[in-house]
């Protein structure tokens, strides 16, 4: 879990400065209001457009309900109801010419993360990350050529907290 002390915005450096998110928008998916908040916060100050959701549901919804396109989806990997692959997928339904998904976990080294994000070839962004950390990663992804996501056909459950 992230730390009350990690959740804090650490300053940026110069070169995540002088980077900007040039008005792209991201759909930021954490079903923790804080971590939700400080990354909205943290993307907006490097000067993305972010929508924000607490569950996989209103992610979708969120998104449907754009009037701009979605640059990125930024899901975290555990979230009740829906995960963020399950998201991805539904998502990726919507609007199959392409996604750049970029997932975050604090969790990076279980059977769920490794199966459904690292196996896929997918971003990750391990929590708990700096502002340059999350800077750096979402420029990357952003430059990246976007993915089609394909859907997986099964829809998993997990239990997450066994």
């Amino acid at each position: 879990m992230v730390s009350l002390e990690s959740r804090q915005i650490m300053p940026t450096s110069q070169a995540t400065q002088q980077q900007s998110g040039t008005g792209k928008t991201i759909l930021v998916l954490d079903d923790e209001a804080d971590v939700r908040k400080l990354v909205a916060a943290m993307l907006t100050s490097n000067g993305y457009k972010v929508l924000t959701a607490d569950n996989g549901e209103n992610a979708i919804k969120a998104f449907k309900r754009s009037k701009q396109p979605v640059d990125l989806l930024l899901l975290d990997v555990v979230s009740p109801g829906l995960s963020g692959p399950m998201v991805a997928d539904r998502i990726a339904e919507i609007q199959p010419n392409g996604l750049r998904v970029l997932f975050m976990s604090g969790y990076d080294n279980t059977n769920v993360v490794q199966r459904y994000v690292v196996e896929k070839g997918y971003a990750l962004l391990t929590k708990p990350f700096t502002m340059d950390q999350l800077s750096k990663k979402v420029r990357d992804v952003l430059t990246s050529p976007a993915t089609n996501v394909k859907p997986r056909g099964i829809r998993p459950t997990f239990n997450w907290f066994v």
